[in-house]
């Protein structure tokens, strides 16, 4: 069966539809067209605005192989570069750090502002001769992609060619709405990074549904029971799980302080979201966290988790072993996904395995997304 006739099944109704064929988890080929229209043509997430919270920060980031450059302006404003020097195409910055005022580029030392315009060109006419003639600075600044920083997550759509962020994302602001208010990263021990041999799209696939709880995180689900949970699902642009029965730790008589004017849905409701592609969120009435997928290889995938508060009084020390609980119980939980998603990604080598089945009932979440694969895997 060709490529075209085995999508044509995943884009089925779930009843009816099967799962992804192989090679979208083990073909380099189709790992590069995927690379190209699942990612770069769309808003993917790179990074975090957190790491460069004050102005003149710049952080370094390689997605895909493509070097950018996110840098806080003196607007307070994020924007993204290439991370590459119009003049010899040089690496601008290796490393995270604070650059003041100016960006510059280490060969020959031509210097951009933080908005990416050219403003020092040295010796480019000759020896102590900064202007020429064919030295056109207004036409040679910084190549800018496409950004938007939402919930802290920096947003880039490197192609250029998907629909403005805040359309493409407005179903998901909507939603909410409520939590459209300050967030404030948790520090040090509210970060972790996951590596995991997998192929991104099985770390989506499995996010976006409830069913596996009982058997993969039956510590959560003491709790959190599987008829707790419900299905999320915006047609072409996201899709996961909600539980009914969210429970607020405590801690030395602490609990953190809650978002403002939340609806009483949130009491003890909690969501978790793939912003399609590769963005991960999770709200609370007291926290909310955020996971970049960074596709590293085929089969290898980087999981990038902030945990975010809303309150900056939730950063205090006395907060820590509060911050430090929350911050062990999400690392606990993500971490009990690894042999899972790894497990996928090996059974993908079997050329029997013809994408698999779908319950109607309990995995529509997960069909929504290879729908959306599917589809634009062939635009």
């Amino acid at each position: 069966m060709n490529q075209v006739s085995l999508l044509h099944d995943v884009k089925k109704p779930v009843a009816e539809a099967k799962g992804l064929p192989n090679q979208h988890y083990v073909d380099p080929v189709t790992f590069a067209d995927e690379s190209l229209k699942l990612l770069k043509q769309q808003w993917a997430g790179v990074g975090f605005g957190k790491d460069i919270p004050n102005k003149g920060d710049a952080l370094p980031i390689t997605f895909l192989g493509t070097p950018l450059l996110a840098v806080r302006n003196q607007d307070g404003a994020v924007r993204v570069f290439y991370n590459v020097c119009r003049h010899r195409g040089m690496q601008l910055i290796a490393e995270a750090s604070n650059l003041g005022k100016v960006i510059r580029c280490p060969y020959h030392s031509w210097c951009y502002d933080l908005d990416g315009k050219l403003r020092a060109s040295p010796h480019v006419g000759g020896p102590g001769q900064n202007i020429h003639d064919s030295i056109h600075r207004e036409e040679l600044s910084l190549l800018e992609v496409p950004s938007a920083v939402w919930r802290d997550v920096i947003f880039v759509n490197i192609e250029g060619n998907a629909p403005e962020f805040d359309v493409y994302a407005a179903e998901l602001k909507q939603r909410w709405a409520e939590f459209e208010q300050p967030i404030y990263h948790g520090g040090a021990e509210s970060s972790f990074k996951l590596d995991v041999a997998t192929n991104w799209k099985l770390a989506v696939e499995n996010y976006c549904e409830s069913y596996h709880l009982p058997w993969v995180h039956p510590g959560l689900n003491s709790y959190s029971r599987l008829e707790d949970h419900y299905h999320i699902e915006q047609d072409d642009r996201f899709s996961g799980q909600g539980t009914l029965v969210y429970r607020q730790l405590e801690e030395n008589g602490l609990k953190f302080s809650d978002f403002q004017a939340l609806s009483e849905q949130w009491n003890e409701g909690a969501e978790y979201v793939s912003l399609f592609p590769n963005v991960l969120f999770g709200v609370h009435r007291d926290h909310a966290f955020a996971i970049v997928l960074e596709p590293v290889a085929i089969d290898r995938t980087r999981e990038h988790i902030e945990l975010y508060y809303a309150t900056e009084q939730d950063l205090d020390a006395d907060y820590a072993e509060l911050r430090q609980k929350n911050a062990k119980l999400w690392k606990e939980v993500f971490s009990e996904d690894i042999h899972v998603v790894e497990g996928m990604q090996k059974g993908r080598h079997c050329a029997a395995f013809d994408g698999g089945k779908f319950s109607p009932v309990m995995d529509s979440p997960t069909h929504l997304f290879h729908r959306w694969v599917a589809e634009r895997y062939e635009s």
